[in-house]
């Protein structure tokens, strides 16, 4: 696993940042805000990037201080030491993470199925899920490098089309549809906050580039700065793109495909059919994206004693994780309704990350990161939590209660696991700083 040592530099990581958030989030959640937040969803859009920057300072931080391919789970651990509540909420986090990837496999199945056949065919969308799932575990086992190389042309190339996109429809936009006259009350803007967070979550996946990175301490927190502010630039003009193109009853018919349907007027069929075919890609690029971090998370975790050792074994340049958690992957997508469990998932990840954040307050010597700006992200996640469960909970009513039953299936599962294994979870970061000096110790006597 180590033959991969420098993969990652500055742009590897900002492109694999940007290819995790702008998958299937900007291609549905658009729609999805702007019918609560109406014109004004691009305010909800910034507000989402802030909660999103302050999150991934700390995160970054956290990186750089603990290096490790695992990310969030390996900083569980450090924050709150070798023990079951660490574990649980690793268990949880390698969950949530999964459901995620399932749900995104869905999304690229579904727009597959409307392009080839025409309808969304459950038998075609699950096909295709099946099978976008099964090409990025090859490109995963390939290694880092691969990843680094096949995300950057897929980010480039669903970046240029809806870069293209925007700058050729905002030449069309009618200011009358922007005007604050008919914008909603200000507070749908604050309700619609927890749905575009969700469409910069994907920026965590550059803290598993830690152990690949060429110099975490100089590029970790640039590359995560770079990547989250790229895309809010980006998420804005799109926003004012379509919502200057189409009026708010268009957009909520054509909710789950906004972006497509606000090319029809300039581009016709064929504009609708190329951002369809954007959608296509960038849910590819997601998938990819998180795919490699799902890898580093079982790893670690396995490294860890949070998972059976199979998830250990190396296969090709990778680990045998890969391919248990893909076999996870299909079982979720052929087996489960996702939607539900989808958003359960999304609010559990943003308790593990306000978790995360907190237990960072417990180690900010050793981080040197600003104590300020650490509570604010507490403070702001912690909001986008509260305003995430009042949306959801419209749905669901009982999404409280599912989230609880998850901490617990998780802390049954990571027992479970303790009992059968009898393994014992281990800051990875400890060993890797202790192998490199015996290393290097060797290297000093070999010399002399």
């Amino acid at each position: 696993m180590n033959n991969n040592a420098k993969a990652f530099g500055l742009w590897s990581a900002v492109f694999l940042g940007i290819g995790s958030m702008v998958g299937a989030g900007i291609f549905v959640l658009l729609g999805e805000a702007g019918a609560i937040a109406g014109n004004l969803v691009w305010i909800s859009f910034v507000l989402g990037g802030i909660i999103a920057l302050l999150s991934g300072y700390s995160l970054a931080k956290l990186a750089t201080a603990y290096p490790s391919r695992g990310g969030i789970v390996e900083y569980l651990v450090q924050c709150y030491d070798e023990g079951i509540f660490s574990g649980s909420l690793s268990v949880l986090f390698y969950l949530s993470a999964m459901v995620a990837i399932a749900m995104v496999a869905k999304t690229f199945g579904t727009y597959a199925a409307m392009m080839s056949v025409g309808v969304n065919s459950p038998l075609w969308a699950n096909s295709y899920a099946v099978g976008v799932l099964l090409l990025f575990m090859v490109i995963n086992l390939a290694g880092s490098s691969l990843i680094a190389k096949s995300e950057n042309i897929i980010v480039i190339i669903k970046l240029t089309i809806i870069i293209l996109f925007t700058v050729v429809v905002s030449f069309y936009i009618n200011p009358a549809l922007l005007s604050l006259k008919d914008a909603p009350p200000v507070m749908n803007v604050f309700s619609s906050v927890a749905l575009t967070f969700f469409a910069f979550e994907g920026f965590r996946v550059i803290t598993n580039t830690a152990e690949d990175m060429e110099d975490p301490g100089k590029l970790m927190l640039k590359s995560m700065t770079v990547a989250i502010l790229f895309v809010m630039i980006l998420y804005v003009a799109v926003t004012f793109a379509v919502f200057g193109n189409l009026t708010l009853p268009q957009i909520i018919k054509a909710q789950d495909y906004a972006l497509a349907e606000a090319a029809k007027p300039v581009f016709g069929h064929i504009g609708f059919t190329v951002m369809a075919v954007a959608a296509l890609i960038s849910t590819a690029s997601s998938i990819n994206a998180n795919l490699y971090a799902v890898t580093n998370v079982t790893y670690q975790m396995a490294k860890n004693g949070e998972l059976p050792k199979v998830y250990e074994r190396n296969v090709w340049h990778s680990s045998e994780g890969l391919v248990v958690s893909t076999v996870i992957l299909i079982a979720f997508v052929l087996f489960f309704d996702l939607t539900e469990i989808a958003a359960i998932g999304s609010i559990s990840i943003l308790f593990i990350h306000a978790l995360v954040h907190i237990g960072h307050l417990l180690k900010i010597k050793k981080t040197k990161a600003s104590k300020f700006l650490v509570i604010l992200a507490i403070i702001t996640i912690t909001l986008a939590i509260i305003l995430a469960l009042q949306y959801t909970s419209k749905h669901i009513p009982d999404v409280g209660y599912f989230i609880a039953g998850g901490f617990v299936l998780a802390f049954i599962i990571e027992i479970g696991l303790r009992l059968l294994t009898n393994r014992v979870v281990t800051k990875q970061t400890n060993k890797n700083l202790l192998k490199n000096v015996e290393n290097e110790m060797k290297k000093i006597i070999g010399e002399k």
